[in-house]
């Protein structure tokens, strides 16, 4: 019913925000990944949304990509997951990260996401087999140490401040096969520019 929201942000209390679309206030509940991507309280944002009617509420959830809001529309076709359980998944760990778990069927990753037990992460796990990460290309050990180096970079310079654009342009500069704490060092020189 609503596919996305543009408006100017005007709160922000995780996972909740506010957004105005032209006078309307709405009420969309974000995963973590999503919230720290947002501008700042009164810069203009653009979500995807996925809206619930339920008996007792109607709530809408927000998403910065579409793989995100896929990846939330597939966990809630899952038996026993509801829309709270999905966003905290995708509170927890990014939609690759979800993806590479699923495509090695590696349970423990997903319990490190608080709420989510073993019996729950297994059910994903079968669940979401080939209908999540089935499009991702079988990476050898060395590709796949690259990448979770330069997510572990991204998430670090994220996590001191600098958003998801600044951080993945320093990424880019990196020299190729880099180590996660030189990566971080050398990134944070380039941001210091």
């Amino acid at each position: 019913m609503i596919g996305k929201l543009t408006g100017q942000l005007l709160e922000k209390n995780p996972p909740q925000i506010l957004v105005d679309c032209h006078g309307v206030g709405y009420e969309v509940d974000v995963p973590m990944s999503t919230f720290y991507q947002l501008p700042a309280i009164g810069q203009s944002v653009s979500l995807l949304t996925h809206f619930v009617v339920r008996e007792d509420a109607q709530i809408l959830y927000g998403f910065a990509s579409a793989a995100e809001r896929e990846a939330f529309r597939q966990l809630i076709r899952i038996s026993g997951v509801g829309p709270r359980t999905a966003l905290s998944v995708l509170s927890g760990m990014s939609v690759t990260e979800l993806a590479q778990a699923v495509t090695a069927q590696e349970a423990g990753r997903i319990v490190k996401v608080p709420g989510i037990g073993k019996k729950t992460a297994e059910r994903l796990l079968l669940e979401l087999k080939g209908k999540l990460g089935a499009d991702l290309p079988a990476l050898g050990a060395a590709a796949s140490a690259v990448g979770d180096a330069a997510a572990d970079i991204q998430q670090a310079l994220m996590a001191l401040g600098y958003n998801e654009k600044d951080a993945a342009a320093a990424l880019k500069a990196l020299p190729a096969g880099v180590g996660v704490a030189e990566g971080i060092k050398l990134a944070l020189k380039a941001l210091a520019r």
